[in-house]
């Protein structure tokens, strides 16, 4: 038995997914866990299918074992949400191989671009870009054109790259002996709108959300899909409530971006206007939309740095049910949330905010979903 593990989202799960699947597999691994965001994404959007449909479609094509990624996790910039991936792979006890996509597909440049990135960052150039209103990826690129060839500095340029390079320091950083991997990816960029077999999963959200056809780039799920812009007006109304220094308290609210969210949703009548208000050179718009979504479900930093008290199992197949029995977690385990959060009071608190976050989420459906369906769910499992 060869255990691999993949870090996902499957926003929604399609072709390029189960590519990189069957390439893991290809490479000699026998069982493959993902960790997978649930129903929040990195983004700081709404996940486009709950966690479970997500779940399903992962083990109909090629995953064994899914495991939930907590919001607090999910909702972090790249550095985040691979150390929170990292360490619930970590926590398994049993994984060998830890697979990950990425454009440029050589593990070696990886780690190099890794080891440049954890230099540029301590540097004076470094520092004095970011002073000057730079954003972080911004920053980090032309700091490392002062040290690295132009080759190792483009590599951190892709959104695949980044949370690549990010895995491969997050091992680095936990002494971890489970191997990295990666698989080049193939097809459209990150949220492109080019379409081929491989389409990229925001053109796919957007053809789910106009009811078009996806069956060429993605299997069929029969589910209602959650639309972010359902939640609008509750976010909106949330965000005016708040002071200076709620914002100040909020993961990903740094570097002036809390004081210009707080004087945009003053005037903002939209999301999208929210947006565009706190829009500044220096913040790439995925960060807005966390430091938004990090605000609106009262998710601060203290909290968004606490280790997981637990491992949910949102679904598993036969062979699963082999990882889990070859696991030697530290933490409890287990598929139902309402069990894991009477093992200990950070259980509690963790499971607690992961309910709410859902109960919220449910919100974003064209029929409402009613409160604590967390706690009641059924894991998925698939019988083969």
């Amino acid at each position: 038995m060869k255990i691999g593990a993949i870090i996902s989202e499957y926003n929604p799960f399609h072709n390029g997914h189960k590519y990189h699947i069957e390439q893991t597999r290809a490479a000699g691994v026998t069982h493959i866990a993902t960790v997978m965001s649930g129903n929040f994404t990195q983004r700081g959007d709404a996940a486009i299918y709950d966690k479970h449909v997500r779940a399903r479609a992962a083990l109909e094509n090629g995953i064994d074992l899914v495991i939930e990624l907590p919001v607090r996790y999910s909702l972090m910039a790249a550095e985040g949400f691979a150390r929170g991936a990292v360490e619930i792979v970590s926590a398994l006890g049993c994984v060998d191989t830890l697979s990950f996509g990425s454009e440029s597909g050589n593990i070696e440049a990886l780690k190099e671009a890794s080891r440049a990135i954890e230099f540029t960052a301590h540097t004076k150039e470094f520092d004095k870009l970011i002073k000057h209103g730079k954003s972080y990826p911004a920053a980090l690129h032309e700091a490392m054109l002062e040290y690295y060839t132009k080759d190792v500095a483009e590599l951190i340029a892709s959104p695949n790259n980044t949370l690549a390079i990010e895995y491969l320091s997050a091992l680095d950083n936990i002494a971890s002996p489970i191997k990295p991997m990666t698989i080049k990816r193939l097809g459209a960029d990150h949220d492109s709108d080019d379409e081929d077999v491989f389409i990229s999963a925001s053109a796919i959200r957007k053809k789910i959300l106009n009811g078009g056809d996806i069956s060429t780039f993605a299997p069929a799920v029969d589910a209602p899909a959650a639309d972010i812009t359902r939640l609008e007006r509750a976010i909106l109304a949330k965000l005016r409530t708040l002071r200076a220094e709620d914002f100040e308290r909020c993961y990903d609210s740094i570097g002036g971006l809390a004081e210009r969210l707080g004087k945009a949703v003053r005037g903002a009548r939209s999301l999208s206007e929210l947006y565009f208000l706190a829009k500044a050179k220096r913040y790439t718009l995925s960060s807005i939309r966390r430091a938004v979504m990090c605000a609106f479900l009262n998710l601060d930093k203290k909290f968004a740095a606490e280790k997981p008290a637990y491992l949910r199992v949102l679904g598993m197949n036969s062979r699963g049910k082999e990882i889990l029995s070859e696991a030697k977690c530290p933490v409890p385990i287990d598929t139902s949330l309402k069990a894991l959060s009477k093992t200990s009071r950070e259980a509690f608190l963790q499971a607690g905010f992961e309910a709410r976050c859902t109960d919220i989420y449910s919100l974003a459906f064209a029929e409402p979903r009613p409160c604590g369906v967390d706690f009641t769910a059924a894991p998925v499992i698939i019988s083969e």
